[in-house]
């Protein structure tokens, strides 16, 4: 108890941890000995702390991990402070929708659950927990070329098509065998990821790596990912640096699934994925673990939503952590908001259970918040409702606020 104690009190101190003040843990009594059930959280703040309590310290610093400073994950909290909502009045809104339809995938929700890796360190429910929480309260999921589960298992426990996000290997045949195993496992879209092609360098991680004293070759020895079964990965690197723009068609040529390209922050780049195909795009910065932009991925919508013009849809992800976040995302032109670490924060406190209330709780937010501006349905939710105050409040008061 005594080393527990003296890590919270570390990660209390830590500068790059989440400022929630109003929601402080004490340290003699941790949140988890007063919060035992999932309803009785009231943000996913609280669920950042309970899963940092339950976690063990070298798995949540590889959830919780952004590159170099981290000041891009930190700048993809401060960004929604540059826009402001215009709540229109004497508007009914009896009848809130939050559903679309994106691709041809239907969902009660904007919300998506974005791949996140590994989620079994997080939580023996791991993938399957996520996709039994997801079919539960309606939420469209993206899965992790490094889920920790099948990709069968997951489509299954899902019960309606999931989306499959691929990291493209250096050897093409392996990529191919990846993406129909995909495809044959019902995925009817797959995100290519391509912000990664020199890899990270993820410090916080191996801060908090130091603080955890178990044998990792326990856990990690000769374990590969469910979705490498059959192939041979010698010499193989999960990320092609020598991809370019071309792969949409390589990939469409083996492929029916429609393809969405992952980690475009610029407006140049989404005129280009239109351009050559893709099916969608994704803005991320990988949850500020991709390149030390100190961008934040809202910031970069306007002009990607201005370069689109409506031909694909948008998804944006990176930081969000409340129903005003994700309204303003919609504001801007998203068509979805993606989530990646406040579900894995459910997953780690309380399992599948976790998850469901994280999804219930921002769908709450969300709802006041459309109700409240006079926009009863996500098709109502326009510019004219957002404002861009061009600035940003300083960063160093900004905390942790913790993947997509």
């Amino acid at each position: 108890m005594n080393s527990r104690r003296e890590f919270l009190k570390y990660l209390a101190a830590s500068p790059l941890l989440t400022e929630y003040s109003a929601f402080a843990q004490e340290v003699e009594e941790t949140l988890g000995a007063r919060l035992t059930d999932p309803s009785e959280v009231i943000n996913v703040f609280e669920m950042e702390a309970l899963a940092r309590e339950k976690i063990p310290p070298a798995h949540f610093g590889y959830l919780q991990t952004g590159v170099d400073s981290d000041a891009t994950l930190r700048a993809n909290r401060a960004g929604f402070t540059r826009f402001q909502i215009r709540p229109r009045r004497l508007v009914d809104v009896s009848s809130p929708d939050l559903s679309i339809d994106i691709l041809g995938t239907q969902a009660k929700s904007p919300i998506i659950i974005c791949p996140v890796g590994s989620q079994g360190a997080y939580h023996a429910d791991a993938e399957l927990g996520t996709a039994r929480a997801a079919k539960a309260v309606g939420h469209h999921m993206i899965l992790s070329t490094q889920s920790s589960t099948a990709i069968e298992a997951v489509a299954e426990a899902r019960d309606e098509p999931i989306w499959f996000q691929l990291y493209p290997t250096n050897r093409w045949a392996n990529t191919v065998a990846m993406l129909q195993r995909a495809e044959a496992a019902g995925c009817t879209a797959v995100c290519l990821t391509i912000d990664l092609p020199g890899g990270r360098n993820t410090e916080t991680q191996s801060l908090l790596m130091r603080e955890d004293d178990r044998d990792c070759s326990v856990c990690h020895k000769g374990q590969a990912k469910p979705i490498f079964k059959g192939l041979d990965m010698k010499g193989v690197m999960l990320n092609d640096s020598s991809l370019t723009w071309s792969v949409i068609g390589r990939m469409k040529e083996v492929t029916n699934m429609k393809v969405l390209i992952k980690g475009i922050e610029v407006g140049a780049d989404a005129a280009l994925a239109v351009q050559h195909g893709a099916d969608g795009i994704v803005v991320s910065n990988h949850g500020g673990r991709a390149v030390e932009t100190e961008r934040a991925t809202i910031e970069c919508l306007p002009e990607i939503v201005a370069a689109v013009n409506g031909r694909i849809p948008i998804i944006v992800d990176g930081g969000f952590r409340r129903g005003t976040d994700i309204y303003k995302a919609l504001s801007l032109g998203a068509t979805a908001v993606g989530i990646g670490r406040p579900y894995c924060w459910g997953l780690g406190a309380f399992g599948q259970a976790g998850v469901e209330r994280v999804l219930n709780l921002l769908n709450r937010e969300l709802t006041i918040a459309m109700m409240g501006s006079g926009t009863p349905t996500i098709a109502s939710i326009g510019p004219d409702y957002v404002h861009d105050v061009g600035h940003r409040i300083e960063r160093g008061r900004m905390g942790f606020g913790l993947l997509d």
